[in-house]
């Protein structure tokens, strides 16, 4: 592999007997053995002569390698010699530095404790001179010299902590604590003399001594700001629980502004007085109205409580009124800083939209929630949202509620009671085709009391009255769905299932069923378009009442049965309106069922009864449609209604022609066409405005009325060959119902005979059913 070579001798295989006899393949070539044999030996001499001096390289090699060998080994300990030199070296020049720089790190930590040593004995210095200066200026109530003394004193004695285990040290800083304490009982002192926490009168006043004491209490313990706060406050309010005691007229729900105009004229005195004594940051101002707000709220709870048989619900809303409106002037003087839980939401922009419920509550529909007491102050948007001080006093009314709840259920059924009167004294709306269905003046009216009625609710709580105010709203949106709506359709005189017998009688004598006057079909459609108003409001009335609550109880406001209610109201209203024209083209149809078809000779114009039809659809839908402009969804549900009505009694009564002659057929088959066409123009028939048909109504009025063509087209087809008749009626109508096969035969005017063979063949001629 190292030396290719195409010798037989250098192969892994080499065989001696084939290369002999390769060398002397016959007798003949015996002749040159000598030759031969003299090669070979010549061959091995050179393989000798080369691997002689192969060896002696090699020999020579290994001596040259154990040379080199030597001469590296002598370099490495040449170079662990220098390496050692180096090192020895070096120990030495650090140990020379070590020696140089010794004296100069002993001089460096000479410093460094020096100036420890000097800058402790400075502090050691100001503090002792501190003390003696703050104990002498405390006996001296020099408090404007101490506040900032006693600071520094404080700050200076902070780096003393760790030297706390020195005598001297420990003996300046209880000395320290004891001058705090001692200032702490002397302030206090000092104010209880200046503001004596028994009697109304106050002894003292606002001097420059208690407005330094204030600074100094601002660098001593919290708790003595505290107590000093906590004085002022009860001694500046002891007047107040002295002239608003239970017993005084003053203090009762009727007189409750007087609470308020004292307060304004005590923080006014305040500003005055003492507006400068105590330091800004403490919000003295907020605090005196804040406990004022707490104390106020524990004596109306005491005294509702007591005096709860007396609580009605103008005077209960006088009082939320008033106090509502003294909780947003304090929000806008304060800021609420001392306020735990003074952060609140924000409320979220409500879009632009007619409903009352979507309308900023600060707009006329708002301003109009007056209490009968009064109609100078008018209550402001509720002040949950914005306001931290919303429920300080006003959470008191909340147990009362029930007073509030208990009175609009009784105004919302006198409401109603009103609403059922007055439609009974000025009856159905009068016909109006420009307006166009309006909505009864009564519903509109009804969400605007229901509207005054949430926002009264929400300004005091958005908790358990809210959810009992939810109830009563569900109870008279039923009341109004069945009492004013439904109470009021008009009822029909024909049944669902058909005409009664009366009609039936009229169409004998050749007049037509009774119908709904013009005045009836205006007052469905408005009665409609309230229930459309009533659904799309009631939902907004649902939303609005969860933006109200509490979170917690949102699952619990719930409208949807309301909203069903509504929902049926339209449903039936539709219905009626279909039942009306469809029981008008009733007579017609019947008409047309009771012709004699076979007698027909010619084709001519479209039939009468046609024309009866076409004039029942000109004279209703135009004035449908009027009325409902304001809600063509419900128009167009009331066209898909009526085709879905119409077309299959049509048909109905078309399998009724028999039996018909082929130019009967004919006949049938215009009247039909008309008819298709009239269905098709029927939402903008008699408009000025036309206006393409909805395509699910269009889908709906050609599949039917196709299949009343392709019926008349079987009809007309000759029965001859069956195969052919059976194939043809397989095809065009697709319908696998004997019944319906065995009418097509009825109206052909086939005998039994001939149809029983038909039968056998339709039955023989249908495709299988698919596997199931």
């Amino acid at each position: 592999q190292v030396f290719p070579s195409q010798d037989p001798l250098d192969r892994a295989d080499f065989n001696a007997v084939e290369y002999i006899n390769a060398l002397f393949p016959t007798e003949q070539s015996l002749a040159n053995i000598d030759e031969v044999v003299n090669k070979i030996r010549l061959k091995i001499r050179r393989l000798d002569d080369n691997i002689r001096t192969v060896v002696r390289g090699q020999t020579n090699v290994g001596q040259d390698g154990r040379q080199a060998l030597e001469e590296a080994q002598k370099a490495i300990q040449q170079l662990f010699g220098k390496i050692k030199d180096i090192k020895d070296k070096a120990e030495k020049s650090e140990q020379m530095v070590k020696e140089i720089t010794r004296d100069i790190k002993q001089l460096d930590h000479a410093k460094r404790h020096l100036t420890t040593s000097i800058t402790t004995l400075n502090h050691l210095h100001m503090l002792a001179g501190g003390v003696d200066s703050l104990e002498a200026m405390t006996r001296r109530r020099q408090y404007g010299e101490v506040a900032n003394l006693l600071q520094g004193v404080v700050n200076v004695l902070e780096h003393f902590n760790k030297y706390m285990g020195i005598p001297q040290i420990r003996q300046l800083s209880e000395r320290v604590k004891a001058a705090q304490s001692e200032l702490g009982q002397q302030i206090l002192a000092d104010f209880e003399e200046a503001f004596p926490s028994q009697g109304t009168k106050r002894t003292g006043g606002p001097s420059n001594v208690l407005r330094d004491a204030c600074l100094v209490a601002n660098v001593l313990d919290p708790r003595i700001k505290q107590e000093i706060i906590k004085k002022f406050i009860k001694q500046h309010l002891s007047e107040y629980l002295v002239l608003f005691q239970e017993n005084q007229d003053v203090a009762w729900l009727d007189k409750i502004d007087r609470r308020y105009a004292w307060i304004k004229r005590q923080l006014v005195d305040y500003e005055e007085k003492y507006g400068r004594m105590f330091p800004a940051e403490w919000c003295m101002t907020e605090r005196i109205a804040v406990e004022f707000c707490h104390v106020t709220r524990a004596e109306l709870s005491k005294i509702m409580r007591t005096r709860a048989k007396e609580i009605e619900v103008k005077l209960l809303l006088f009082a939320i009124q008033r106090t509502t409106n003294f909780e947003g002037l304090l929000a806008k003087r304060f800021s609420g800083c001392t306020l735990a839980d003074g952060t609140v939401k924000k409320p979220e922009v409500p879009p632009p939209s007619t409903n009352p419920f979507l309308e900023d509550e600060t707009g006329p529909e708002a301003d109009e929630i007056v209490m009968e007491k009064s109609d100078t102050d008018k209550p402001k948007k509720p002040k949950v949202p914005d306001n931290p001080f919303h429920g300080i006093v006003s959470k008191c009314f909340e147990p009362h509620l029930y007073v509030y709840i208990e009175s609009q259920d009784k105004n919302l059924g006198e409401l109603i009671d009103r609403f059922v009167a007055d439609f009974k004294a000025q009856g159905p709306p009068k016909p109006n085709v420009d307006e166009g269905g309006a909505v009864l003046p009564s519903c509109a009216d009804l969400f605007v009391y229901y509207k005054k009625c949430m926002v009264q609710c929400s300004q005091l709580s958005t908790g358990e009255p809210m959810i009992a105010l939810t109830t009563i709203f569900q109870k008279y949106l039923r009341e109004y769905a069945w009492k004013i709506l439904s109470g009021n359709l008009p009822k029909t005189t024909s049944s669902s299932g058909g005409l009664t017998i009366t009609s039936l009688l009229k169409e004998k004598e050749g007049s037509e069923v009774a119908k709904f006057t013009l005045e009836e079909l205006c007052l469905i459609c408005s009665i409609l378009s309230t229930a459309e108003y009533c659904l799309a409001t009631t939902q907004q009335l649902e939303e609005k009442l969860k933006e109200k609550v509490d979170a917690s109880l949102m699952e619990r406001i719930n409208l949807t049965g309301e909203m069903d209610t509504f929902s049926v109201v339209i449903s039936n209203s539709i219905q009626l309106l279909v039942q009306d024209l469809d029981a008008a083209c009733d007579p017609a149809l019947t008409a047309m069922s009771k012709m004699q078809w076979q007698n027909v000779e010619h084709v001519g114009d479209q039939s009468p009864y046609v024309t009866s039809v076409i004039l029942h659809i000109k004279q209703n839908v135009p004035i449908i449609r009027d009325n409902l402009a304001s809600t063509r969804k419900y128009f167009t549900q009331f066209c898909i209604k009526f085709a879905n009505s119409f077309i299959p009694k049509f048909i109905n009564h078309l399998f009724k022609c028999k039996p018909i002659s082929m130019v009967g057929a004919e006949q049938l088959l215009l009247d039909t066409h008309s008819l298709k066409m009239v269905l098709l123009d029927l939402p903008s028939i008699g408009s000025q405005v036309v206006r393409k048909a909805p395509a699910s109504y269009t889908k709906i009025v050609v599949k039917g009325m196709t299949r009343a063509e392709m019926i008349l087209k079987v009809v007309m087809a000759p029965h001859e060959p069956p195969v052919v008749f059976v194939d043809n009626y397989i095809k065009l109508l697709a319908d696998c119902s004997t019944d319906t096969f065995q009418k097509i035969l009825d109206m052909k005017g086939l005998k039994r005979s001939e149809q029983s063979s038909m039968l056998d063949l339709f039955r023989l001629r249908l495709p299988a059913p698919p596997p199931g």
